[in-house]
């Protein structure tokens, strides 16, 4: 998993855009356009808004490529509930007190919103990097939830950190109080298996299809 993580200082915010991360989907850009310009070098200037509305619009980044330091700490709060959007022909986007850890349980990041591959495609897995939306021939699913294999034990805890580990080329094992939001419908729980090939025809939950695709 690759990161690089570029600074810009302003008076009273500084902005931090981690290049991996980010996978264009320029909420940034168009809630504060005067802050956030592609077109422009440096494309961030973060005393061109007031340090509120720069803060505002780093939180609607969905991948946590964006984040920001106000007089050296982050203020943005940790979500009281863990989510996972499932993202229409692209990728798990998750909201919440999340841990992301390998397959021998070493933590790869935390943080409060993070944009996982669905499709298999990523060149930065487990992370996703638009690789879903390519010209080549992309990735297609609507984002429904097939089936609900959400499991909860009798005394899980309603609140608490979501850890999400990621297996040698198999899924994504999910661990902790989290409610996953399709197109159509929703279901909450606390340990699943969620594909990250794009093959499983029980989606968002795996079905073994792994065992037939290239996950490095």
């Amino acid at each position: 998993m690759k990161r690089n993580v570029y600074e810009y200082e302003g008076d009273d915010v500084t902005v931090t855009w981690d290049e991996k991360r980010c996978i264009h989907a320029a909420a940034c850009v168009q809630g504060l356009p005067s802050v956030f310009d592609p077109e422009r070098r440096p494309w961030i200037e973060p005393d061109a808004a007031a340090a509120d509305a720069v803060e505002d619009a780093v939180l609607q980044c969905p991948t946590g490529a964006l984040h920001l330091t106000r007089s050296g700490t982050d203020p943005e709060p940790t979500p009281d509930e863990n989510r996972i959007s499932l993202f229409p022909n692209g990728p798990l986007l998750l909201k919440g007190d999340i841990e992301l850890v390998d397959a021998d349980g070493e933590t790869l990041l935390t943080d409060t919103r993070v944009a996982l591959c669905r499709c298999g495609l990523s060149e930065n897995k487990p992370l996703c990097d638009g690789s879903h939306d390519r010209d080549d021939g992309g990735f297609e699913d609507p984002g429904a939830i097939a089936v609900d294999r959400l499991s909860s034990p009798d005394d899980a805890p309603d609140t608490g950190r979501l850890r999400v580990q990621v297996t040698d080329g198999g899924p994504l094992v999910v661990e902790g109080p989290v409610t996953i939001e399709g197109s159509d419908e929703s279901c909450s729980g606390h340990r699943g298996a969620l594909c990250r090939c794009g093959a499983s025809a029980s989606k968002p939950f795996c079905d073994g299809s792994h065992s037939d695709v290239d996950l490095d």
